[in-house]
């Protein structure tokens, strides 16, 4: 009981969002205390690969290394694509938590978050590579529950309440009440499949071929959800490599192109939320008329999304306070806090 007790004290409990663009920790008693792109750069030297970067560092290699180095995103949509590089990857981040090498005394409780429509196989797949980063025990949390914790939602009385938690590779969409998932529905769409819709757009329409790094900054700076009033809006300047004269070029693009460009995105997650409406009991529908959708995830920072839910709904929508910390948060607190301890499942 001593040395239960002991390497728990001497450990960092930690609760961790691992996102398909990036990975916050929480460390129990000192909240937020790490946010990362979820990117490793991976270098090979006489056919023996190795970790060379994580996190920023890796991310700003993205599209830009020579061939021995391949920076690599062990998440997509939402899941493990590469389990050893997302070993590596949890591994790098419990250390830097732990301030450098992890002592062999130090065995942490950890917490994960999961897509709410991640199958048994994926979810064992996140639990061995947290168990194997050196975890004495691993639990499960679906990510739209964290994402309503975090977000203070009611989720442990008998109220309704809908959250939609659109991230980089999912957009989960879910009806909770009583400390469970009344309905659910994962939409593989997000943040990445936005980047992809203005790369398309943009060789579709200007001939110019744009890296992901440069489609996710025309997002966040002018990326809107429906046309601006004068239809024109914001312009940004972008480069890329002109395909037809094989020549680096630089265009213009304004935000009614842009609004365009992500127009199918944006309908597939509004046709996302209209299934889960069209799919939720009536005493819990009456709840959600109250309550209103609450949008969490780096894709609730989207011009307009909220906007666009609410003329195609015609329920109040409101984007929550920090809706980019808003699941690590979550799973902080279902990690600290008794109350929401029920919430947390092994794999």
């Amino acid at each position: 009981m001593f040395w239960n007790r002991w390497f728990k004290w001497m450990s960092h409990d930690m609760a961790i969002d691992l996102g398909t663009a990036n990975t916050l920790v929480y460390v129990r008693g000192r909240g937020i205390v790490l946010n990362e792109p979820s990117v490793v750069a991976i270098e090979t030297i006489n056919g023996v690969k190795k970790v060379k970067a994580v996190g920023e560092d890796a991310k700003l290699m993205m599209g830009k290394t020579p061939d021995q180095i391949e920076a690599i995103r062990p998440l997509r949509d939402g899941v493990i694509a590469d389990i050893d590089v997302a070993e590596q990857m949890i591994k790098h981040f419990i250390h830097k938590v732990h301030g450098g090498k992890m002592r062999a005394w130090r065995f942490p409780e950890i917490v994960i978050c999961v897509p709410s429509g991640s199958t048994s196989v994926e979810r064992r797949a996140i639990r061995d590579a947290a168990s194997n980063a050196g975890a004495s025990a691993v639990y499960l949390i679906e990510e739209p529950m964290a994402a309503a914790i975090g977000a203070d939602m009611p989720v442990t009385a008998p109220i309704g309440s809908m959250v939609v938690d659109i991230g980089g590779g999912t957009t989960e969409v879910a009806v909770l009440s009583l400390r469970g998932l009344a309905y659910t529905t994962s939409v593989r769409v997000g943040g990445d499949k936005m980047d992809e819709a203005i790369s398309s757009y943009v060789r579709r329409n200007h001939n110019l071929l744009i890296g992901e790094a440069t489609a996710e900054r025309i997002k966040k700076e002018v990326g809107i959800a429906k046309p601006p009033v004068d239809g024109i809006g914001k312009t940004v300047h972008i480069k890329g490599r002109d395909l037809v004269n094989g020549v680096p070029k630089e265009i213009s693009i304004n935000q009614g192109q842009i609004a365009e460009a992500l127009s199918e995105p944006v309908g597939t997650i509004v046709e996302g939320v209209r299934i889960a409406l069209e799919n939720t009991a009536p005493e819990l529908a009456a709840d959600i008329c109250d309550q209103g959708i609450v949008l969490t995830g780096g894709g609730a920072l989207l011009q307009g999304l909220d906007e666009v839910l609410r003329d195609e709904t015609g329920l109040p929508v409101t984007v929550a306070d920090d809706p980019l910390t808003c699941v690590a948060l979550g799973t902080g607190r279902a990690l600290e806090e008794e109350q929401f301890r029920g919430v947390l499942q092994t794999a």
